[in-house]
């Protein structure tokens, strides 16, 4: 049986993930930490699973992908009232900057025009020895 042909006008994801990283910004772990002191908004999309096994950056709001973009569009019912603004700079992070750059993208559709990624996620800022938490519970 002879593969199915693409669709006329897709992309595969390797297309789809140079076109989000060209439109949207990527941050070096410092960067980020430089840009959360001065009031960005890390939100960390991994899955509760991957923070337990990793561990998680202090202070980086929790907001899984699949409800990513529900809770970060102002104009969203289901938004968080607080942080969902189209001026905030929000810096994304997943495990290894894949998936976030994909998040980012979308979140800049959406008009957060600020919206930006980890380059080398969670993994890359602790790698740069920026602060972490074990995401594995403590033992009572």
């Amino acid at each position: 049986m002879s593969p199915v042909p693409a669709p006329e006008g897709s992309q595969g994801i390797d297309e789809r993930l140079a076109l989000a990283r060209r439109r949207t910004r990527r941050y070096r772990p410092e960067e980020a930490l430089s840009a959360t002191r001065a009031g960005a908004v890390l939100v960390d999309i991994r899955p509760a699973a991957q923070r337990r096994e990793f561990g998680e950056i202090p202070g980086a709001l929790v907001i899984e992908r699949n409800v990513l973009e529900w809770r970060l569009d102002p104009r969203c019912d289901a938004r968080i009232r607080d942080v969902a603004r189209f001026d905030l700079e929000v810096i994304v992070v997943c495990q290894e900057g894949y998936t976030s750059s994909l998040a980012a993208d979308s979140l800049r559709e959406l008009g957060l025009s600020s919206a930006g990624d980890l380059d080398g996620g969670y993994a890359a800022w602790r790698d740069a020895g920026l602060p972490v938490v074990d995401g594995r519970p403590r033992d009572a």
